[in-house]
């Protein structure tokens, strides 16, 4: 169990020697000066502690102090560097007088912050929600410059007055729609950079803003406002999506007749490799019965040539005589008459002839 300072302080003086009462009659002395003292408490008590729980608090010797708080204590209304933590503690009755202090995180909520925009129009935040926390350490010099309700000064008080200055830069455009994203961050800032600089024992969490309230003739401008932009929208995104459905059919047209090209480039070299093989075949063909038919007249040419040189060989006076006398005899058919003469020639004339043609082919040659 952890001690208040004005306990330890009554525990650690040094004890006095009390008077010995005189013998004889004392005893009841004491006893009226006790009671005296005693209805002087009560009497104290019901004049300076306007209400119950305050009797309570400042009549009770043990008190408490609450996890995520701290005890600060007041004499005679000047505010003691005594921090306590967590637990029970033990102060004067009366004399000092006991707060427990928040520590940990809170929220502040302000309503109903009335504010003019740039434009003229009045608006109205029904509500804005302050988290923060007071640090431990300053406690002390926090509550000696701005009191136990510091939150009023620095928070309260101070986020009336960023909201109308805020209100006061912008149009209801602005704060109602363009820039409503930003107010959080900005009050936020704000807040904390005061706070930083006059007050650095309270520190700025978050901040969070609700939708203004704006006139109900304006609201619903904006309203309409919205729906024609949601119909742009819409329509704006239907085309998007008309757009990427004709790229889509664009891209498998493309695909389609890509893969038809290949193809047909695939069958036409194809075919033009079974025409080139067909040609190359032809052309061997050709070449074989060229050579053949070469071959062939070559051999004919041959052929006749020594059938020539034979013939000539054989064209002698004795060898035509022998052909004339052999074609008479195989004639089965005997003539008569004045005319024989004239059709069948002297054997010698025919042999005088053909020696003047043998005589004129040697002097030729």
């Amino acid at each position: 169990m952890q001690f208040s300072m004005d306990s330890q302080q009554q525990r650690t003086a040094p004890p006095q020697q009390r008077p010995q009462p005189p013998h004889g009659g004392g005893g009841g002395d004491s006893t009226a000066l006790f009671s005296v003292f005693f209805g002087f408490l009560i009497i104290s008590a019901i004049i300076l502690v306007p209400s119950s729980s305050n009797l309570k608090s400042s009549l009770a010797v043990l008190h408490q102090v609450p996890e995520g708080h701290v005890g600060v204590y007041w004499r005679g209304g000047a505010l003691l560097n005594i921090i306590t933590s967590p637990g029970f503690h033990l102060k004067l009755p009366l004399i000092t007088h006991f707060e427990p202090m928040q520590v940990t995180l809170q929220t502040d909520l302000v309503r109903d912050i009335p504010c003019g925009t740039k434009g003229g129009v009045m608006i109205n935040f029904e509500k804005v929600e302050v988290v923060n926390r007071l640090k431990k350490d300053y406690v002390y010099d926090t509550l000696l410059n701005y009191g136990v309700h510091y939150d009023n000064t620095w928070i309260y008080d101070k986020i009336h007055h960023e909201i109308n200055q805020f209100c006061s830069a912008h149009s209801l455009q602005q704060v109602y729609i363009d820039m409503f994203d930003q107010i959080d961050e900005k009050m936020k800032d704000a807040l904390q950079d005061d706070c930083t600089r006059y007050a650095p024992g309270i520190e700025i969490i978050s901040v969070r803003v609700t939708k203004p309230t704006i006139p109900e003739r304006i609201r619903r401008n904006f309203e309409q406002m919205e729906e024609e932009r949601t119909k742009v929208l819409i329509a704006m995104e239907r085309q998007r999506v008309s757009e990427k459905e004709a790229e889509t059919l664009k891209k498998i047209a493309v695909s389609e007749a890509e893969k038809y090209a290949h193809v047909s480039m695939i069958q036409m070299e194809q075919k033009l490799t079974e025409k080139d093989s067909a040609r190359k075949q032809d052309e061997i063909s050709n070449a074989m019965y060229l050579a053949r038919e070469k071959s062939l007249a070559d051999a004919n040419f041959y052929k006749t040539m020594k059938e020539a040189e034979a013939n000539k060989l054989k064209l002698t006076p004795q060898f035509l005589e022998l052909k004339f006398i052999e074609a008479i005899a195989n004639n089965s058919k005997i003539f008569f008459g004045n005319k024989i003469p004239n059709m069948v020639l002297d054997q010698r004339l025919l042999g005088n002839f053909l020696q003047d043609a043998v005589k004129s082919e040697n002097l030729e040659a």
